[in-house]
């Protein structure tokens, strides 16, 4: 079994709009390749600067890290950060038509 993976972080409101822009990228290239074994949604909280990954890999490593995409969302992502970025497993307990 894979992981699961909830990351949750809080840009620069001068920047939130790019970071949003740069995770549309990163969905965009995953709706062109279409990966096998990933899962993964991006939340924009009400606040318009905190935002929450969810990721669910079935294998070692995710496909995410191979993407160019993601490589330039990673790249100055602590430059739009408040804070660091608060990241945690998760286990599963319930679902209901999710995703």
């Amino acid at each position: 079994m894979g992981s699961m993976v909830v990351i949750r972080y809080e840009t620069r409101a001068e920047v939130a709009d790019e970071n949003e822009r740069l995770v549309r990228q990163v969905f965009a290239q995953l709706d062109e390749g279409r990966p096998e074994g990933l899962r993964y949604a991006t939340f924009r909280l009400a606040d318009g600067v905190t935002f929450m990954h969810l990721a669910v890999s079935e294998g070692e490593t995710s496909p995410l890290v191979d993407l160019p995409a993601f490589k330039e969302f990673q790249e100055a992502l602590g430059e739009r950060l408040v804070d660091g970025v608060d990241r945690s497993a998760a286990t599963l307990v319930g679902s209901y038509r999710f995703a």
